[in-house]
């Protein structure tokens, strides 16, 4: 999965992909994101081609199809069960 754009709104990381489709998920599913000014938040880009983001200042990458295919950190999988 690629992506072609990528931004922060509202609390969510949305992501423009190369299909023409969206996605969007919760930044407090990522510890990390989770913590993070909104100036932090708003330093994300895409690498690898479309198919990574990273937040430099974070130190966090996130693969997207990762984040598409809803495979999360294992803290959000265990708050969901």
């Amino acid at each position: 999965m690629v992506a072609t754009s990528v931004k922060v709104r509202g609390g969510n990381v949305i992501l423009e992909l190369l299909d023409g489709s969206s996605h969007a998920f919760p930044i407090y599913y990522y510890p990390r994101l989770a913590q993070a000014t909104s100036r932090q938040l708003s330093g994300v880009r895409l690498r690898v081609g479309g198919r990574a983001l990273r937040w430099e200042a974070l130190d966090e990458d996130i693969w997207v199809s990762d984040a598409v295919l809803g495979r999360y950190p294992s803290e959000v999988v265990a708050l969901a069960s």
